[in-house]
């Protein structure tokens, strides 16, 4: 469905996994399933944005307890 860009199966596939292992998930869809719909035929993505916060998060964790400000700031810029 994702990749395909379609969200015609998206009923029947919550039919399906209801009783299924992914059961908790399935109702968390089902709360916001405009959402969802909107999701899948959106040509628009937020991946490269997840992409540079995961990026810094990794960074800030590295960098725990090691230096101030100025040495953060040159490993996120890219200097070091």
């Amino acid at each position: 469905m994702i990749r395909s860009k379609s969200a015609t199966r998206l009923d029947g596939w919550i039919a399906m996994s209801k009783g299924s292992l992914v059961s908790p998930f399935v109702n968390g869809v089902e709360k916001d399933l405009a959402a969802v719909r909107n999701a899948i035929v959106s040509p628009w993505s937020n991946g490269q944005t997840e992409g540079q916060i995961t990026r810094l998060k990794l960074i800030k964790r590295q960098m725990y307890g090691r230096a101030k400000l100025d040495l953060l700031q040159a490993r996120v810029v890219g200097v070091i």
